[in-house]
């Protein structure tokens, strides 16, 4: 998958997502959110400027956001992202509505629809992981300029190939056919326990 499907299945797939801002006090705070658009690099989303959660918008200009879709955690696939978000106003407000007419059911009128704005989510990062696959699947992704730091669990030349690491992995996905054995990234939990068994230190954490 390619950034924008990324992007494309969180709005048209999971829509609604948990969405983190901070408060004035360094605090953490959660709200509901729908994602209503997408382009290659950006999400797009509403809000009334009367609220805390514009407000937060406004001073910060971050947020993070998690959705997830499936019947229960083991169908269930999840899309993360934090990034940083700008407002672009009102002028977008008409195709959001056409693209997501159930708004007009929360605000009837051209008037009631003056109280909203449009962010846009313009650079970020993300993860892809779902918990259906056999093994799991995990990818990351980027947008708008972001710079991705790779994260996980690799294998160094310290590897002696004793295959004790692979004992203790939940989802097989160490490869042992050569040494260093080689961690798939796009299967792992990153649970560290790998890390934590190996006997000569050969497992690190980026």
């Amino acid at each position: 998958m390619k950034t924008k499907d990324f992007l494309a299945y969180v709005v048209d797939e999971i829509h609604t997502c948990v969405v983190a801002t901070v408060d004035d006090d360094g605090l953490p705070v959660t709200a509901a959110i729908d994602m209503m658009d997408y382009d290659e690099n950006s999400l797009y989303f509403l809000t009334a400027k009367g609220k805390g959660f514009y407000d937060r918008l406004i001073k910060r200009g971050y947020l993070a956001l998690t959705g997830i879709k499936g019947e229960d955690t083991m169908t269930s696939a999840a899309v993360s992202v934090h990034g940083r978000v700008k407002e672009l106003g009102y002028e977008r407000i008409p195709a959001l509505f056409e693209k997501n007419p159930y708004m007009r059911e929360i605000y009837p009128t051209e008037e009631s629809m003056r109280a909203l704005t449009v962010f846009q989510i313009y650079e970020g990062v993300g993860e892809w992981f779902d918990l259906s696959k056999k093994p799991i699947e995990r990818a990351s992704f980027s947008f708008g300029g972001a710079e991705r730091k790779e994260a996980g669990y690799f294998i160094t030349d310290a590897c002696i190939g004793c295959e004790t690491c692979g004992s203790v992995c939940p989802q097989d996905c160490i490869d042992f056919s050569d040494t260093p054995a080689v961690i798939a990234e796009e299967h792992c939990l990153r649970c560290g326990n790998c890390a934590g068994v190996c006997p000569v230190g050969a497992v690190e954490r980026t």
